[in-house]
Protein backbone atom coordinates (compact mmCIF):
# COMPACT_ATOMS: atom_id res chain seq x y z
CA UNK A 1 0.00 0.00 0.00
CA UNK A 2 2.85 2.61 1.19
CA UNK A 3 4.77 1.70 -2.71
CA UNK A 4 1.28 1.95 -4.46
CA UNK A 5 0.62 5.82 -2.65
CA UNK A 6 4.20 6.45 -3.38
CA UNK A 7 4.01 5.54 -6.80
CA UNK A 8 0.56 7.60 -7.30
CA UNK A 9 2.01 10.78 -5.80
CA UNK A 10 5.09 10.58 -8.01
CA UNK A 11 2.63 10.29 -11.00
CA UNK A 12 0.58 13.41 -9.75
CA UNK A 13 4.10 15.49 -10.42
CA UNK A 14 4.97 14.14 -13.53
CA UNK A 15 1.32 15.56 -14.72
CA UNK A 16 1.86 18.50 -13.01
CA UNK A 17 5.27 19.29 -14.85
CA UNK A 18 3.67 18.17 -17.88
CA UNK A 19 0.55 20.68 -17.76
CA UNK A 20 3.13 23.20 -16.82
CA UNK A 21 5.29 23.10 -19.71
CA UNK A 22 1.85 23.19 -21.53
CA UNK A 23 0.87 26.12 -20.69
CA UNK A 24 4.04 27.62 -21.26
CA UNK A 25 4.00 26.44 -24.52
CA UNK A 26 0.69 28.40 -25.24
CA UNK A 27 1.60 31.25 -23.96
CA UNK A 28 4.60 31.62 -25.75
CA UNK A 29 2.82 31.53 -29.39
CA UNK A 30 1.46 35.02 -30.48
CA UNK A 31 -2.36 34.36 -31.08
CA UNK A 32 -3.98 35.86 -33.95
CA UNK A 33 -4.87 39.22 -32.33
CA UNK A 34 -1.53 39.77 -31.43
CA UNK A 35 0.22 39.31 -34.90
CA UNK A 36 -1.09 41.84 -37.29
CA UNK A 37 -2.58 40.29 -40.31
CA UNK A 38 -1.66 42.36 -43.64
CA UNK A 39 -5.22 43.23 -43.63
CA UNK A 40 -4.68 45.15 -40.73
CA UNK A 41 -1.50 46.37 -40.77
CA UNK A 42 -1.66 47.59 -44.16
CA UNK A 43 -4.83 50.29 -44.21
CA UNK A 44 -6.83 49.47 -47.48
CA UNK A 45 -7.11 52.04 -50.00
CA UNK A 46 -10.79 52.51 -49.50
CA UNK A 47 -10.16 53.26 -46.19
CA UNK A 48 -7.18 55.51 -46.26
CA UNK A 49 -7.97 57.72 -49.41
CA UNK A 50 -11.64 59.11 -48.92
CA UNK A 51 -13.20 58.62 -52.03
CA UNK A 52 -14.87 61.48 -54.11
CA UNK A 53 -18.11 60.25 -53.59
CA UNK A 54 -18.04 61.18 -49.35
CA UNK A 55 -15.95 63.68 -49.96
CA UNK A 56 -17.10 66.03 -52.21
CA UNK A 57 -20.28 67.42 -53.27
CA UNK A 58 -20.97 66.71 -57.15
CA UNK A 59 -23.42 67.66 -59.37
CA UNK A 60 -25.48 64.97 -61.21
CA UNK A 61 -23.28 65.15 -64.44
CA UNK A 62 -20.05 65.31 -61.85
CA UNK A 63 -19.94 61.05 -62.18
CA UNK A 64 -18.46 61.35 -65.83
CA UNK A 65 -15.03 59.60 -66.41
CA UNK A 66 -11.86 62.12 -66.40
CA UNK A 67 -8.77 60.42 -67.61
CA UNK A 68 -6.31 61.40 -65.07
CA UNK A 69 -3.57 59.23 -63.06
CA UNK A 70 -2.47 58.94 -59.92
CA UNK A 71 0.76 60.33 -60.78
CA UNK A 72 -0.13 62.83 -63.21
CA UNK A 73 -2.80 64.15 -60.56
CA UNK A 74 -0.22 64.61 -57.78
CA UNK A 75 2.02 66.21 -59.92
CA UNK A 76 -0.33 69.01 -61.38
CA UNK A 77 -1.69 71.92 -59.72
CA UNK A 78 -5.45 72.54 -59.04
CA UNK A 79 -6.79 75.35 -61.46
CA UNK A 80 -10.12 76.58 -60.18
CA UNK A 81 -13.02 77.89 -62.76
CA UNK A 82 -15.83 79.83 -61.45
CA UNK A 83 -18.54 80.76 -63.79
CA UNK A 84 -21.11 83.46 -62.73
CA UNK A 85 -24.21 84.19 -64.82
CA UNK A 86 -25.02 87.83 -62.46
CA UNK A 87 -28.31 89.09 -64.55
CA UNK A 88 -26.76 92.52 -64.28
CA UNK A 89 -28.14 93.68 -67.69
CA UNK A 90 -31.26 95.64 -65.46
CA UNK A 91 -33.30 94.61 -68.60
CA UNK A 92 -34.92 91.46 -67.13
CA UNK A 93 -36.31 92.94 -63.79
CA UNK A 94 -37.37 89.15 -62.48
CA UNK A 95 -33.60 88.55 -61.41
CA UNK A 96 -32.04 92.34 -61.17
CA UNK A 97 -30.70 93.59 -58.00
CA UNK A 98 -28.70 95.85 -59.32
CA UNK A 99 -25.00 96.51 -57.30
CA UNK A 100 -25.61 93.97 -54.60
CA UNK A 101 -24.76 90.73 -57.05
CA UNK A 102 -21.52 92.63 -57.75
CA UNK A 103 -20.57 92.86 -53.85
CA UNK A 104 -21.90 88.78 -54.04
CA UNK A 105 -19.58 88.12 -56.66
CA UNK A 106 -16.76 89.67 -54.80
CA UNK A 107 -17.15 87.67 -51.57
CA UNK A 108 -17.34 84.62 -53.72
CA UNK A 109 -14.28 84.93 -55.28
CA UNK A 110 -12.63 86.25 -52.09
CA UNK A 111 -13.79 83.06 -49.99
CA UNK A 112 -13.30 80.44 -53.12
CA UNK A 113 -10.07 82.04 -54.53
CA UNK A 114 -10.54 80.71 -58.82
CA UNK A 115 -7.67 81.19 -61.26
CA UNK A 116 -10.52 81.88 -63.62
CA UNK A 117 -14.02 83.63 -63.24
CA UNK A 118 -15.64 83.35 -66.49
CA UNK A 119 -19.13 85.74 -66.41
CA UNK A 120 -22.55 86.10 -68.53
CA UNK A 121 -25.16 88.48 -68.43
CA UNK A 122 -23.20 91.43 -67.55
CA UNK A 123 -22.23 95.04 -68.56
CA UNK A 124 -18.40 95.81 -69.64
CA UNK A 125 -17.67 98.06 -66.34
CA UNK A 126 -18.45 95.16 -63.79
CA UNK A 127 -14.77 93.75 -64.87
CA UNK A 128 -13.39 96.89 -63.72
CA UNK A 129 -15.48 95.96 -60.40
CA UNK A 130 -14.84 93.03 -60.08
CA UNK A 131 -10.90 92.94 -61.07
CA UNK A 132 -9.44 93.88 -57.73
CA UNK A 133 -11.11 90.83 -56.13
CA UNK A 134 -8.71 88.68 -58.94
CA UNK A 135 -5.46 90.76 -58.16
CA UNK A 136 -6.23 93.08 -61.21
CA UNK A 137 -4.94 90.00 -63.96
CA UNK A 138 -5.74 90.09 -66.92
CA UNK A 139 -9.87 90.89 -68.98
CA UNK A 140 -11.65 90.15 -72.02
CA UNK A 141 -15.21 91.43 -72.81
CA UNK A 142 -17.56 90.52 -76.18
CA UNK A 143 -21.11 92.12 -76.10
CA UNK A 144 -23.85 90.09 -77.65
CA UNK A 145 -24.70 91.56 -80.58
CA UNK A 146 -27.78 93.12 -82.38
CA UNK A 147 -29.25 91.86 -85.28
CA UNK A 148 -27.42 94.49 -87.56
CA UNK A 149 -24.23 93.91 -85.84
CA UNK A 150 -24.38 96.75 -83.07
CA UNK A 151 -23.85 96.07 -78.94
CA UNK A 152 -26.55 95.04 -76.45
CA UNK A 153 -26.60 97.48 -73.92
CA UNK A 154 -27.57 97.71 -70.61
CA UNK A 155 -30.26 99.40 -69.33
CA UNK A 156 -27.69 102.28 -68.01
CA UNK A 157 -26.35 102.56 -71.39
CA UNK A 158 -22.87 99.99 -71.04
CA UNK A 159 -22.37 97.14 -73.15
CA UNK A 160 -24.02 93.88 -72.36
CA UNK A 161 -22.22 90.67 -72.68
CA UNK A 162 -20.01 88.06 -71.65
CA UNK A 163 -16.33 88.53 -69.83
CA UNK A 164 -13.26 86.68 -68.33
CA UNK A 165 -10.82 87.97 -65.54
CA UNK A 166 -8.14 85.80 -64.82
CA UNK A 167 -4.99 86.12 -61.84
CA UNK A 168 -2.38 85.65 -64.27
CA UNK A 169 -1.18 88.10 -66.71
CA UNK A 170 -0.23 87.73 -70.76
CA UNK A 171 -3.12 86.45 -72.33
CA UNK A 172 -3.93 87.52 -75.99
CA UNK A 173 -8.21 87.55 -76.81
CA UNK A 174 -10.31 86.67 -79.34
CA UNK A 175 -14.17 86.40 -79.38
CA UNK A 176 -16.38 85.50 -82.87
CA UNK A 177 -20.43 85.51 -83.43
CA UNK A 178 -21.85 82.00 -83.75
CA UNK A 179 -23.10 81.05 -87.33
CA UNK A 180 -26.70 79.92 -86.14
CA UNK A 181 -28.51 82.46 -84.04
CA UNK A 182 -32.28 82.51 -83.27
CA UNK A 183 -35.13 84.56 -84.42
CA UNK A 184 -34.58 86.94 -81.14
CA UNK A 185 -32.80 90.14 -80.66
CA UNK A 186 -29.52 89.06 -79.33
CA UNK A 187 -27.11 87.26 -81.14
CA UNK A 188 -24.72 85.03 -79.20
CA UNK A 189 -21.21 85.32 -79.36
CA UNK A 190 -18.07 83.79 -77.56
CA UNK A 191 -15.08 85.45 -75.90
CA UNK A 192 -11.54 83.86 -74.90
CA UNK A 193 -8.24 84.53 -74.01
CA UNK A 194 -5.13 82.36 -74.88
CA UNK A 195 -2.16 82.29 -72.62
CA UNK A 196 1.40 80.93 -73.42
CA UNK A 197 -0.02 77.49 -71.47
CA UNK A 198 -3.59 77.47 -71.44
CA UNK A 199 -7.10 78.87 -73.27
CA UNK A 200 -10.26 79.27 -71.43
CA UNK A 201 -13.09 80.91 -72.76
CA UNK A 202 -16.98 81.92 -71.48
CA UNK A 203 -19.85 82.09 -73.97
CA UNK A 204 -23.86 82.23 -73.17
CA UNK A 205 -25.81 80.18 -75.86
CA UNK A 206 -29.51 80.50 -77.24
CA UNK A 207 -32.94 80.12 -75.42
CA UNK A 208 -33.68 77.90 -78.57
CA UNK A 209 -32.36 74.11 -77.83
CA UNK A 210 -31.52 73.52 -81.37
CA UNK A 211 -29.97 76.51 -81.97
CA UNK A 212 -27.85 76.17 -78.35
CA UNK A 213 -26.90 72.53 -79.42
CA UNK A 214 -25.57 74.21 -83.42
CA UNK A 215 -24.01 77.05 -81.20
CA UNK A 216 -22.11 74.73 -78.40
CA UNK A 217 -20.64 72.54 -80.74
CA UNK A 218 -19.59 74.84 -83.33
CA UNK A 219 -17.56 76.13 -79.87
CA UNK A 220 -16.17 73.35 -79.24
CA UNK A 221 -14.93 72.32 -82.69
CA UNK A 222 -12.96 75.90 -82.64
CA UNK A 223 -10.91 75.03 -79.68
CA UNK A 224 -10.49 71.57 -80.67
CA UNK A 225 -8.77 72.87 -83.94
CA UNK A 226 -6.87 75.31 -81.66
CA UNK A 227 -5.33 72.30 -80.05
CA UNK A 228 -7.33 71.70 -76.83
CA UNK A 229 -5.86 68.26 -77.85
CA UNK A 230 -2.50 69.40 -76.65
CA UNK A 231 -2.89 72.81 -74.62
CA UNK A 232 -5.32 72.97 -71.32
CA UNK A 233 -8.54 74.39 -72.43
CA UNK A 234 -11.33 75.64 -70.42
CA UNK A 235 -15.09 76.87 -71.81
CA UNK A 236 -17.39 77.92 -69.24
CA UNK A 237 -20.47 79.76 -69.11
CA UNK A 238 -24.52 79.28 -69.34
CA UNK A 239 -25.27 76.66 -72.22
CA UNK A 240 -29.12 77.09 -71.86
CA UNK A 241 -29.12 72.91 -71.81
CA UNK A 242 -29.29 70.48 -69.57
CA UNK A 243 -27.46 66.96 -68.90
CA UNK A 244 -30.25 64.31 -69.51
CA UNK A 245 -33.21 66.58 -69.41
CA UNK A 246 -36.92 64.52 -69.67
CA UNK A 247 -37.25 66.87 -72.49
CA UNK A 248 -35.08 69.07 -74.61
CA UNK A 249 -31.46 68.79 -75.77
CA UNK A 250 -29.15 66.87 -73.31
CA UNK A 251 -25.64 69.34 -73.25
CA UNK A 252 -23.65 66.07 -73.31
CA UNK A 253 -24.62 65.50 -76.67
CA UNK A 254 -22.42 68.71 -77.38
CA UNK A 255 -19.95 67.32 -75.54
CA UNK A 256 -16.68 65.31 -77.70
CA UNK A 257 -13.30 64.43 -77.45
CA UNK A 258 -10.78 65.28 -76.12
CA UNK A 259 -13.25 67.82 -73.96
CA UNK A 260 -15.42 66.41 -70.58
CA UNK A 261 -18.11 68.64 -69.24
CA UNK A 262 -18.99 69.19 -65.34
CA UNK A 263 -22.35 71.34 -64.40
CA UNK A 264 -24.08 72.53 -61.93
CA UNK A 265 -27.16 70.17 -62.45
CA UNK A 266 -28.96 73.28 -64.65
CA UNK A 267 -27.89 75.51 -67.92
CA UNK A 268 -24.48 76.09 -66.35
CA UNK A 269 -21.04 74.00 -67.56
CA UNK A 270 -17.55 73.76 -67.93
CA UNK A 271 -15.78 71.59 -70.69
CA UNK A 272 -12.12 71.42 -70.11
CA UNK A 273 -9.84 69.28 -71.93
CA UNK A 274 -6.19 68.30 -71.64
CA UNK A 275 -6.55 69.31 -67.98
CA UNK A 276 -7.82 66.86 -64.78
CA UNK A 277 -10.59 66.95 -62.76
CA UNK A 278 -11.05 67.34 -58.69
CA UNK A 279 -14.35 68.49 -57.67
CA UNK A 280 -17.70 70.23 -58.39
CA UNK A 281 -18.84 72.71 -55.99
CA UNK A 282 -22.26 74.38 -56.38
CA UNK A 283 -22.57 77.98 -54.35
CA UNK A 284 -26.62 79.37 -54.11
CA UNK A 285 -26.30 82.98 -54.80
CA UNK A 286 -29.25 85.22 -53.18
CA UNK A 287 -28.93 88.03 -55.62
CA UNK A 288 -28.96 86.15 -59.41
CA UNK A 289 -31.23 83.63 -60.83
CA UNK A 290 -28.31 80.96 -60.88
CA UNK A 291 -25.94 79.50 -58.57
CA UNK A 292 -22.42 80.07 -58.44
CA UNK A 293 -20.14 76.78 -60.48
CA UNK A 294 -16.71 76.11 -59.16
CA UNK A 295 -14.98 73.56 -61.19
CA UNK A 296 -11.83 72.70 -59.61
CA UNK A 297 -9.75 71.51 -62.50
CA UNK A 298 -5.76 70.46 -62.65
CA UNK A 299 -2.96 71.80 -64.73
CA UNK A 300 0.17 70.29 -65.71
Amino acid sequence: MRLLWSSLRVLARLSLVVLTATAGTVAAVPSASAVPSSASAVPSSASAVPSSASAVPFSASSASAVPSSASSASAAQSYRVLQLNLCHSGVNTSCFNGADVIQEARDIIGARQPQAVTLNEICRDDLAQLAPSMGNGHQAFAPALRPDGTPVRCVNGDEYGNGLIFRATGATNFSGVYATQDGGSERRVYVCAEFPDLTGCTTHLSTTGSVAMAQCKAAIAMLRDRGAATRPTFLAGDFNMRYAPLFGQNVQNCNSAPFFRKGDGDVQHVFAASMGFERTDVISMRYTDHPALLVTLTKP
